[in-house]
């Protein structure tokens, strides 16, 4: 289960991940910072990756694009890098039974349980 975190996330979150996201990577890593939208899905659609934002550009792409990929959209507002472990930590059950569903595109996450 490979994560692909926008640029509105640090690219340190690779080095603390769960283990289950092993492979996972950022923008940065990619090399996509400032891309379009379009070009980071494209690119998350070829290599098997799913979003994680904290805004809502993607979730308006998968409206009308569908998936893959999917998204998961944080909508806790700015979180640390820790916070945002801590929030995938918490929600990783369900993060995972996202990832197998084939009925939804996006995973949001309202609650910040830090």
């Amino acid at each position: 289960m490979k994560l692909l975190f926008d640029q509105n996330i640090s690219h340190r979150i690779i080095k603390i991940l769960p283990e289950a996201f092993d492979g996972s990577s950022t923008v940065k890593n990619e090399k996509l910072i400032n891309v379009s939208e379009k070009i980071i899905w494209d690119f998350a659609r070829l290599n098997h990756y799913t979003i994680v934002t904290l805004d809502s550009d993607f979730s308006d792409l998968s409206t009308f694009f569908a998936c893959p990929p999917k998204i998961i959209w944080l909508r806790t507002g700015n979180l640390t890098t820790k916070e945002i472990k801590e929030l995938i930590n918490f929600n990783i059950s369900a993060i995972k039974d996202f990832l197998v569903s084939k009925e939804h595109c996006c995973f949001e996450v309202y609650q910040n349980i830090i």
